[in-house]
């Protein structure tokens, strides 16, 4: 009988095995120890599947092929493309067993303790039985290998897994065919050497923030000559004065803000800040939490509205992660701003802590100067989060003193029935609120990381003489945050449509200002930032552009 320790040092990532079959008893075994892993709540979210089918090995095999030719790919040097394609990474035909691990993200459709922090302890947890398993089956003298270079979306497809089941990886299991010199097969190979420790480090003092994170400057000079010669030069078109109707007011506002009688919008960029927020667990949305994530993963798949309506305009887009309840790829193709994985509920305590705070206006700020630092001058804010209308409609009252039942409307879709609902408990968590009267004490308790992220990166843009786009209701209750800290931004920002949320309207009026369109949109995303953007690409063309009379030789009387 080896001891705990023997077992822990012998195990093996195995890529090697023979042809033996592995015995039913034995798989079964080390599939109980799996289950006898942690499991976060109890829910026991771990799924197993085995794979016997050659056919299927087949497959996977090919799609491993796929990804692992794009791994080559991205390699340093040509020396280190060869020496990974001479490694071997699987042996998905060759192991007698594969098995597939996987985590049932629907368990978060229900109240789960020890998700609070992260829903992605549900994958920790099979993460953990994956481990009982490889330490189960070296005991017993086999092994297995876990294969990760793979597109997963297809991986899913093929396997046949519905979209809440989510695999850690392909398992090969089998009889290894070597011990690799008692070592890992990488270190063997001298591709990389494991260091003989562990890293350890106490951590001794908290890290804080600043408050001048969040001080926004207030000096920006009007030139009255440009505004005067802007005005007569649309004058002085050929057309009857005031015929272009909000034409005009764009052209003259973008002419203003540029300092210029011909302004250019350069590099275009909507940015979608998502975040997750803890109010959504008191069934304030028609969807479950986990939409936020599938929706981030659907814009880097570029098969949302946004990503479509971008690239009709020749928009770039970015994602920014603010706080989402979920861990994304380090390649993924986002902006990570996290300040943690969704905000707490704020029913009957703060959504984040005054750091978390002064975090967001930092992180947001600083997202917003990259984007300006490559030239661009116009920038469009979207949102996404579950039970982010809830957390919206309750700043907007705490700010503008509206009643909060005047701000609280469908968002996603909800009943009639649950918005009465949603009303209750967002009047019952106001009702719970004890703090003091000033603004960022409320703002942290009531507040969301993407509303805040995006009230932060308004300010950014305004320091950078952006042309700022307001989406929809959430994008302008981050505007009415960003204005409460700097009223002079308004002169930058362009407020794109008037949503079908019954407080916009409202809040357009508080703020006195008219949106551009109004089409009955309320999906968020940046979507009335993007297809705007055609009509303010129109006014800048007639004002470039269009002949004047005296040029024309047309009459003007």
């Amino acid at each position: 009988m080896q001891t705990l320790d023997e077992i822990l040092k012998s195990r093996r990532d195995t890529r090697h095995f023979t042809s033996d079959e592995v015995p039913d008893a034995v798989i079964q075994k080390a599939l109980q120890a799996g289950h006898w892993a942690p499991s976060v709540g109890l829910t026991d979210a771990t799924k197993y599947y085995l794979i016997k089918s050659d056919e299927i090995k087949k497959a996977v095999k090919e799609l491993f092929l796929d990804y692992d030719t794009k791994a080559a790919n991205q390699t340093d040097s040509e020396q280190q493309r060869e020496d990974y394609k001479a490694l071997k990474l699987e042996a998905i035909e060759e192991a007698p067993l594969g098995l597939v691990i996987c985590y049932d993200r629907s368990v978060l459709n229900n109240f789960t303790i020890g998700t609070v922090g992260s829903n992605e302890a549900i994958k920790f947890s099979s993460v953990c039985a994956a481990q009982n398993i490889w330490l189960s089956l070296t005991e017993q003298g086999y092994s297995m290998g876990w294969i990760s270079i793979l597109n997963y979306y297809q991986f899913k497809q093929l396997l046949g897994l519905p979209e809440h089941i989510e695999p850690l990886g392909y398992f090969c299991v089998g009889k290894p065919a070597t011990d690799y010199d008692n070592q890992p097969m990488l270190q063997q190979l001298n591709w990389k050497q494991k260091s003989e420790v562990p890293f350890v480090e106490e951590i001794l003092v908290p890290v804080t923030y600043p408050e001048s994170l969040q001080e926004t400057k207030l000096t920006h000079t009007e030139s009255r000559s440009i505004k005067d010669a802007l005005q007569h030069k649309i004058a002085n078109k050929t057309k009857p004065l005031g015929s272009l109707g909000i034409l005009e007011k764009l052209a003259q506002q973008i002419g203003e803000l540029f300092k210029t009688l011909e302004p250019k919008i350069i590099q275009p960029n909507i940015v979608v800040f998502a975040a997750d927020h803890g109010i959504a667990v008191h069934g304030v949305s028609a969807y479950p939490q986990d939409v936020t994530r599938q929706m981030v993963t659907n814009f880097l798949e570029g098969g949302a509205a946004i990503n479509v309506f971008c690239k009709q305009n020749s928009i770039r887009l970015s994602i920014v992660d603010a706080g989402v309840n979920y861990d994304f790829p380090p390649n993924a193709n986002l902006i990570s701003t996290k300040i943690a994985k969704g905000t707490q509920s704020f029913l009957h305590g703060p959504a984040m802590s005054a750091s978390e705070l002064s975090l967001c206006f930092a992180k947001g700020a600083a997202a917003v100067d990259a984007i300006a630092k490559t030239t661009s001058n116009c920038i469009g804010f979207g949102e996404m989060g579950i039970g982010n209308t809830s957390t919206a409609s309750v700043l907007m009252s705490i700010i503008t003193k509206i009643p909060l039942e005047d701000c609280v409307g469908l968002g996603t879709g909800v009943s009639d029935a649950k918005l009465i609902q949603k009303q209750k408990i967002l009047q019952s968590a106001v009702d719970n609120y004890s703090g003091s009267q000033e603004l960022d004490e409320k703002l942290a308790y009531f507040g969301g990381f993407e509303i805040m992220q995006m009230a932060s990166g308004m300010l950014a843009a305004y320091e950078n003489d952006m042309l700022i786009l307001v989406d929809g209701f959430i994008c302008s209750v981050a505007f009415l945050i960003a204005h409460q800290k700097n009223p002079k931004i308004i002169k930058n920002a362009i407020f794109c449509h008037c949503s079908a949320e019954q407080a916009h309207v409202k809040l357009l009026d508080f703020l006195e200002v008219q949106a551009v369109l109004q089409l009955g949109l309320r999906l968020g995303e940046g979507t009335g930032c993007a297809i705007v953007f055609p009509i303010i690409q129109s006014a800048v063309a007639f004002l470039n552009e269009m002949a004047s009379f005296e040029s024309a030789g047309v009459n003007n009387k």
